[in-house]
């Protein structure tokens, strides 16, 4: 399926896994956001980038998504916080965007066919020449995108804040305002690369750990699970979000599929298991939890999906280990889970007890 329409980004060409987002605002936060790493993303809401860029905004050091595809992009934004618009924001950071396309009939033909492999071009405009480079490009499958957007070295995240908590944070990609929930929360929060040892992170001293979101395959990324088996088998409070909460699953037994066009809003409707409440909530994913995998395990489902009953929580059934699959610091989306970060703590509470 070709598409032309008009470039509003940087020049140059693009592959990558592409995927829509059904949210109405927040573009921002949705470009910087790493989970998005190796993948195209198509904006669902027609008119994209009215109030600008704010540094305030920023969800990463920099964009991580491989091109943007919009209905109508706005050059001249309306807003006192606007620093730059969104075309010179793609530019500045090399993403190649394109609008002018019927993004509704992207999406269509996504959730029909599902998430696919596309190229976005400012210089090739041979049909056959592209749809060749679509198909070479790279599956998203067995991907690991995580050694990509990881910090190359620990660092404090707020050095002048002191927090009743201590927390090590383990970077697989992740977003600011996580940081910034866990501090509101009481959290001093240390940022470690996604390869430190459990030693190392016991060197610290935490009090909890938590697992950040992050982009790629979870089924590739074994290197992982062993510091968090230790974690778990030494009673460390445990929180991981998305790729956090998936690759905990791994190290615990389970196993993850692909969603055939995974989940990319805020709109997400979520039941916890325990207290028959719904949560409306902010999600980026393409791979999910097999709930079939952890029959035989010691972790139990805690939340589900209520448009497809796909997993979206775990918890471990002796040990302070959870995990959730969507975002409850929603940068952008709705806050009905920020009560999460209270259930950290919470652990903390007990294991100091």
């Amino acid at each position: 399926m070709i598409f032309e329409g008009r470039s509003v980004g940087a020049s140059g060409e693009a592959t990558g896994e592409l995927v829509f987002n059904t949210s109405m605002m927040g573009y921002q936060e949705i470009l910087t956001d790493p989970s998005y790493t190796g993948q195209v993303i198509t904006m669902t809401y027609p008119l994209i980038g009215n109030y600008g860029i704010s540094e305030e905004d920023m969800e990463s050091r920099q964009p991580f998504c491989r091109g943007f595809v919009m209905r109508e992009c706005c050059f001249e934004p309306s807003s006192y916080r606007a620093t730059q618009s969104l075309p010179e924001f793609l530019k500045a950071n090399n993403i190649v965007a394109i609008d002018g396309v019927d993004t509704r009939k992207i999406t269509k033909h996504l959730r029909e066919k599902g998430a696919m492999k596309c190229v976005i071009s400012t210089e090739d405009f041979d049909h056959a020449s592209l749809v060749a480079k679509a198909k070479a490009s790279a599956d998203m499958a067995g991907s690991d995108y995580v050694k990509e957007v990881t910090t190359d070295a620990p660092y404090v995240w707020n050095p002048n804040f002191e927090g009743q908590y201590h927390v090590v944070a383990m970077d697989y990609g992740i977003k600011f305002n996580i940081m910034r929930m866990l501090e509101k929360a009481g959290c001093s929060v240390t940022v470690v690369p996604a390869t430190t040892s459990y030693d190392e992170i016991k060197e610290l001293n935490p009090d909890g750990v938590f697992l950040s979101n992050g982009p790629g395959d979870p089924a590739a990324l074994d290197y992982l699970y062993p510091t968090i088996q230790s974690l778990v088998d030494n009673s460390t409070p445990l929180f991981g979000i998305c790729l956090g909460h998936q690759v905990m699953a791994h190290a615990l037994g389970g196993s993850t599929y692909k969603l055939k066009f995974g989940h990319r809003g805020g709109n997400q409707p979520v039941m916890d298991n325990a207290t028959g409440k719904v949560e409306i909530s902010s999600q980026n994913h393409g791979f999910a939890v097999d709930s079939d995998s952890l029959q035989e395990s010691d972790v139990e489902v805690s939340h589900y999906n209520l448009n497809d009953d796909s997993v979206e929580g775990l918890t471990h059934k002796t040990k302070p280990a959870f995990g959730v699959q969507y975002h409850p610091e929603s940068s952008p989306g709705p806050h009905d889970s920020a009560y999460l970060f209270k259930r950290f703590t919470d652990l903390m509470d007990k294991a100091k007890a």
